[in-house]
This record gives C-alpha cells, structure tokens and sequence, in this order.
C-alpha cells in the first residue's frame, strides 16, 4: 500500500515539507491507539534475531540511521515500526537553523536523495528533555525503553581548533541518556567538517572523548561515522586510530560528495547523496574495514540498502548491524520486516 498509495501522494510534495507532516501523521495515529497495530503489522520477535554488540543486546540488526529524528521527537513511535534501535542527530551543542532552504531533493530516476541539511537542530539540551521519557540507561530497564544512540556534531560557527569542545559538551549532556555515541566528521555539509577525519585531529578528537568514558563509572560505546568517499590509504588509517584509541566500531558510511552513475537532472545539487548509487560503495568500505582489520572491531552498515538483498549483503561483508534512512523512505516501513525475515530463514536454512 505504502508504495502504491502512499509514497505517490507524498512524493508530489516539498520533501522537507512532507518529512515534518509524517511525523505529525505519525504520532497522531499513535495518539489514536495504532501504535499496538502498527507493532503487530511491523514488528518481528525472535531470540535469533537479538545481536550483542558493545556490551548491549539489540532486539533485532536492524536501525533507524542518524538524520531521521534528529531532535529526539518520534524515537518510541519509530520503534514500534520494527527498528531494533534508533540513532538520533545529529546534535549539536547549540540550537541551530541549519542551511538555506531548499535543501532536500529527491532523484527518483535514481531511488536516491540529496540533502544539505547543514545539522539543523534544536540543541542537545533540547533532545535530553524528550530522551528522559525514554528513561536513564544506567536505571531503566531494557525491555521498557528504546536502545538509542546519540550522533554529535560540531556547530558550524564552531572553528576546527575548538571542534573538541562541541564533541564534549554534547557527550557529557547526552551521556545519561544515549546507549551509545557516534561521532560524525564526515558530513558534507558542515564547512570544513570532513578535514576532521584527517588522522592526527580525528585520533586527538577520539582519544579526548574515549579519556573522559574511560573516567566514567560505567563507559558507552563510542563509533565512527566515516565518509564513503575516503581513499583505501585513508581507511587503513581509520583501521589505525581505532585500534588506537580502542572505540568500540564504526558506521560505515554517510552520505557521498560523488555523482558517478547520476542520471537525474538534479544531480548537481550541492550536499551529500544517499539512496541506491550508494550501496555497492558503502559495501566496498565495510568488507574492506572487515578484513584488512582481520575483523578487529564492530562495524554498522548503512548506505543504500533498498531491499533485504542489499541488507544481507553488508552483513556477509562483514556488518554486526544494518541502518535504514532513503531506502526507509522509498520502500516504507515494510522493509524493515523484510530484513529481519529474510535474516530469519537464512537461520531457519541453516
């Protein structure tokens, strides 16, 4: 029904528009009483379908991408779609507006989306205040809250030099709150964000961050969100400063400055590309991460996955877990079902 009915209607609009009119429709169909049906449509509960990872036990492989609810809004809906977790974010210290509008584009030629978003947010402040329904991680039990992760940025008015100071604010805010941290360098859309993941200000950055979890009582998991458009070289740094200063994984990748294959009109919108032209590249990094690491640490995958298909291919080429957001857009929220059957009847052939 989604791709018939729905996706058609939606698509006729402004994206940016009809992201914000969703969430209304969502949680009004909530306050209504669907969220026990949407559960029931949607949701699949099966032990072999649980991942430890980070010390954390995951219902399922299956996520909601950082981007989506970016201020914590829709978390507790989102999940009763089928996400085995929600990462939330980009946030950032401070409040901002993010870029001039327009700034989200659909290529339909190519099941594909630009965004230059720029981190619009409301501040971590303000995302800590929706999270605390969600309960304090180290005192709410599992089985009563969504395993949420918190994805931190810089502000853009932020100097590279003083980047670390975004970092820590928005960790030390978030900390009670989040099950795990990612730290995105590899937006496109934050000027001179991406010059963070070189290797001595990106080991500096992390091995801040990972000082201040190792002084907690009880540490969190710390990931890397990489670009997909780094050099093999560059990988094989990332693979580096990982093991040395023993973060806990990476999401491999974010959105890419590349329009190889584009056949929309659009195509030369400035911002970072998400959807199908993605998802062979995102795959590459992840099997390449996976090996020449010898498979030393975690990895999330997330780019271009379409179908179940595109799903069980990051996870054969080394993915723990997988993370949804243009193919949760383009296919809806069946395809978070189909996942995780499809990752069913491979146990069941087995």
């Amino acid at each position: 029904m989604y791709k018939t009915f729905i996706r058609p209607l939606f698509f006729c609009f402004d994206p940016e528009k009809i992201h914000y009119f969703t969430f209304s429709l969502i949680r009004f169909f909530h306050k209504i009483g669907f969220g026990s049906i949407f559960r029931c449509i949607y949701k699949i509960e099966n032990p072999k379908l649980e991942r430890e990872l980070f010390g954390l036990k995951f219902p399922n492989p299956v996520g909601l991408a950082a981007g989506f609810d970016k201020d914590a809004k829709l978390y507790k809906e989102l999940s009763n779609l089928g996400f085995g977790f929600i990462e939330i974010g980009t946030v950032t210290p401070k409040p901002q507006p993010g870029n001039d509008k327009p700034r989200l584009f659909r290529l339909k030629e190519d099941s594909a989306i630009i965004n230059r978003m720029g981190f619009n947010n409301g501040g971590v402040e303000e995302a800590v205040e929706r999270l605390k329904a969600n309960g304090k991680v180290v005192s709410a039990p599992l089985n009563d809250r969504v395993i949420i992760g918190g994805n931190i940025g810089k502000n853009k008015n932020t100097p590279n030099e003083e980047a670390v100071n975004d970092y820590i604010i928005c960790f030390e805010t978030l900390f009670d709150y989040v099950d795990y941290f990612v730290v995105n360098v590899s937006s496109p859309n934050t000027p001179n964000l991406r010059a963070l993941q070189e290797k001595k200000p990106l080991t500096d950055l992390l091995q801040t961050l990972q000082d201040r979890n190792n002084s907690k009582e009880k540490r969190k998991p710390i990931l890397l969100k990489i670009a997909p458009d780094l050099t093999d070289e560059q990988l094989l740094d990332i693979i580096e400063i990982v093991a040395t200063t023993k973060i806990d994984g990476v999401i491999a990748t974010n959105t890419t400055i590349s329009r190889e294959g584009i056949s929309s009109e659009i195509k030369k919108e400035m911002g970072g590309l998400s959807g199908k032209p993605l998802n062979n590249r995102a795959t590459e990094v992840i099997r390449f991460l996976s090996e020449k690491s010898n498979k030393a640490f975690p990895i999330i995958g997330v780019g271009g996955i379409h179908s179940a298909e595109d799903a069980l291919e990051k996870l054969d080429a080394g993915a723990s877990l997988v993370q949804l957001y243009t193919g949760f857009i383009y296919e809806g929220p069946s395809l978070i079902k189909q996942i995780n059957k499809a990752i069913l009847n491979r146990h069941r052939a087995v």
